[in-house]
């Protein structure tokens, strides 16, 4: 599993996910509004809409809000058009970081992220400068206690599934992105929980930080990435040794 992952993990057990909840929001419906607008209305053929609104559902988004982001994606309903795009660059001690955004101004998100990256200690990068260092995948997450880690590993690989991570509270599934509504849908089909499946980015390569105040430093960065109103999400290719994240954390 990567540090990135990890850091998460620890994040959400710690309560902070519950802090960025009305943002949380507000980046699902704008994914799904992206979503209808790019590949149509229908989830049923328009797979990354699928997985958007499964998402949102998973995140408890009520119904008739997730319907009038998908109406105003296809221009049924009035509202703002955002776009879809993603910023590169590093991190201190040379963690690559992909920033994903949805923006209705591309000149002040890029301006503001390039900002953010400098007052942390990172720098911009030129687009594909950092990109080829992952790979786009799907993840299913489920928790530990609702399923035994081979009767998981059956159902998922049953269903196209490519490697089953253990973070530590949970599982994890890593699946090609085509292949996500099936492995979700097969976990499911065999009596296990699901509590979210999306869309990623995992790494190729990782930058171990055993340093404390070098974890700091880029964690830092990622936070004050993930906290700005237009990042939907922020993939970084740091390691982080348990040891040192419980120190961070403590």
């Amino acid at each position: 599993m990567s540090g990135h992952s990890k850091w998460h993990s620890i994040k959400h057990k710690k309560g902070a996910a519950d802090k960025a909840r009305g943002k949380l929001f507000a980046v699902l419906i704008r994914q799904i509004e992206v979503a209808a607008r790019s590949g149509g209305g229908d989830p049923e053929s328009n797979a990354t809409l699928r997985t958007m609104i499964q998402k949102a559902r998973d995140n408890s988004v009520p119904m008739d809000t997730i319907q009038r982001a998908v109406r105003r994606g296809t221009g049924e309903e009035e509202g703002v058009t955002y776009e879809s795009i993603s910023y590169e660059g590093y991190a201190a001690h040379g963690v690559a970081v992909i920033v994903q955004c949805l923006t209705d101004n591309r000149n002040r998100t890029g301006a503001e992220i390039k900002n953010i990256f400098s007052r942390n200690g990172g720098s911009f990068a030129e687009p594909g400068a950092v990109a080829w260092q992952f790979e786009r995948k799907g993840v299913v997450i489920v928790d530990r206690a609702a399923a035994d880690e081979d009767d998981l590993m059956l159902a998922a690989a049953d269903a196209g599934a490519e490697d089953l991570a253990d973070l530590g509270d949970s599982w994890q599934v890593t699946t090609p992105p085509a292949e996500l509504h099936a492995v979700r849908t097969a976990v499911e089909a065999a009596g296990i929980v699901v509590d979210s499946s999306d869309l990623t980015m995992i790494s190729t390569t990782a930058v171990a930080l055993d340093d404390e105040g070098a974890a700091k430093s880029v964690l830092r960065l990622v936070d004050a990435l993930e906290d700005h109103d237009d990042v939907e999400a922020v993939y970084a290719n740091f390691d982080i040794p348990e040891n040192v994240l419980e120190a961070i954390t403590a």
